[in-house]
């Protein structure tokens, strides 16, 4: 027992080691740039700890002019981040639905008043709400409707697997959803509702007649110049040359895709030169719908909303702004009016760039939000990793000391893979260092090393119905298969 003890912590020990070179480690900021050098420096103070970022493309709005910089990599490949890489944009879009509101207005199209049942075959109280509680988020809609059980498994596996909450879901799927789906007590309070943005631009779309793409590129796109812009719906390909999205821990992502959701930011994707047009446009009140950055309604005493647009207050100054996340991507779009001046921050990780572009702007640390850092979804992401880096390898020591059988070790040995890939895929390892599961790699291996000199001395089934083992073990195996395919 002693020598096969050593055994074990040898092994433990060099497996543990050689874990470190493949360990959990999230993106960094690279040093290439590219584009304006003096703003890129700018954006690598303002972003100060890059962990977790792996590619950023700006674009800072002044007087003189646009300026725009790339930082880092638009892929694991190591490819820079240029002038012409595009990133998904997110809620961004939604800003943009709500210029459209403001515009369509504006040529009498249609009314603030108007009901969404009027444009789109949307059943039950949902059809009454009006266009400007879409745009203000005041409809009393959640952010996405939930009418089943699949409806909630199908969002909670998207995000397990890193993939696309919305595929599938086109314009049809939306107007039955939002059927199903009553505005609760919130309505006339802001809200944030996806689901209300989605409606919105889909109601618009049908009242010209034409999708929203289509009316997106007609009316806004296409005026301000912005042609790298465009929307890529329902599994189209990316544009050429597109940054890759990725969560700040460095798994991959999928892009979102669905074409329902695009006015409320699914499949729309930009470079921040492109979004650098729009800003100067707002600033001068050239771009097409520019009134709905004006603010209407209160949301609380920081902070407003127009059509799309909100308005929040920092210290002595009032921010006009609207940022996007997708599974793999951030995008924050900011316009200080009184100074003159806007910013465009893009990235291709789920780390917040809001701070970042609030800085370039020139808000005061005191005057910003609270910190992005780690908060419940942070920490529970560190425990998935401390437990399923753990578990699985004390799991089978403690099994291959004293298990009473062969199938009990084979169901302990089993988990070990599984639970080791759940923590380097769902940990949260831009705060918990990714030596936690290479010690998670050294106690696996030290149990293996202990339960294979003991293999051959045990019964196949022990101390219980031989059924009763029999169905704990593939189930085990289901969990892992399972598993593989989930977060593989």
């Amino acid at each position: 027992m002693r020598r096969s003890t050593v055994v074990a912590l040898v092994v433990g020990l060099v497996v543990g080691a050689l874990a470190l070179f493949g360990a959990p480690r999230p993106p960094h900021l690279s040093a290439r740039t590219t584009g304006d050098a003096d703003l890129a420096a700018a954006v690598r103070t303002a972003a100060g700890d890059t962990e977790g970022l792996r590619g950023l493309s700006v674009a800072l709005v002044e007087p003189g002019g646009v300026r725009v910089a790339g930082l880092g990599e638009r892929n694991a490949d190591g490819a820079p981040v240029e002038a012409d890489t595009s990133f998904e944009i997110g809620s961004v879009t939604k800003a943009l639905t709500g210029m459209l509101l403001a515009d369509q207005v504006a040529a009498g199209a249609v009314r603030p008043d108007d009901r969404l049942r009027d444009a789109l075959p949307v059943s039950g109280p949902t059809g009454d709400v009006t266009l400007a509680e879409l745009a203000s988020h005041r409809a009393g809609l959640p952010r996405v409707p939930v009418t089943s059980v699949g409806d909630a498994f199908g969002l909670w596996w998207a995000n397990l697997t890193a993939a696309d909450p919305y595929a599938g879901q086109g314009v049809d799927w939306l107007t039955r959803a939002a059927g199903k789906t009553e505005p609760g007590d919130g309505r006339g309070r802001v809200e944030y509702s996806n689901l209300g943005a989605a409606l919105l631009g889909q109601a618009l779309a049908a009242k010209a007649g034409t999708g929203y793409p289509e009316l997106l590129d007609r009316e806004l796109l296409t005026p301000l110049g912005m042609d790298r812009t465009s929307v890529h719906p329902d599994g189209a390909a990316p544009p050429a040359g597109h940054a890759d999205g990725g969560r700040a821990t460095g798994r991959p992502t999928d892009p979102w895709t669905g074409s329902g959701w695009v006015p409320a930011g699914v499949g729309t994707w930009s470079t921040s030169g492109d979004l650098g047009k729009l800003v100067a446009a707002l600033l001068d009140g050239t771009a097409p719908g520019a009134d709905a950055a004006t603010a209407r309604f209160e949301e609380d005493g920081r902070n407003r909303i127009g059509y799309g647009w909100f308005t929040t207050r920092h210290g002595d100054r009032d921010v006009v702004w609207h940022n996007g996340g997708t599974g793999g991507f951030r995008a924050y779009v900011g316009v200080d009016r009184a100074a003159g001046k806007g910013v465009v921050v893009l990235g291709n990780t789920d780390r917040s760039v809001d701070p970042i572009g609030l800085r370039l702007l020139g808000v005061p640390q005191e005057d910003l939000p609270d910190d992005d850092g780690a908060g419940l979804p942070g920490w529970v992401g560190v425990g998935l990793a401390l437990v399923f880096s753990l578990i699985g390898g004390l799991s089978l020591l403690s099994t291959a000391r004293r298990g009473p059988d062969r199938l009990s070790v084979l169901d302990a040995a089993l988990w070990v893979p599984a639970s080791l890939l759940l923590a380097y895929r769902l940990g949260e390892w831009t705060v918990l260092p990714g030596w936690v599961w290479a010690v998670g790699c050294g106690l696996g291996a030290a149990g293996l090393a202990l339960a294979v000199p003991r293999w051959r001395t045990l019964p196949l089934v022990a101390g219980v119905p031989p059924w009763r083992r029999w169905t704990g073990t593939a189930l085990t195996v289901v969990f892992v298969l399972v598993t593989l395919v989930a977060v593989g």
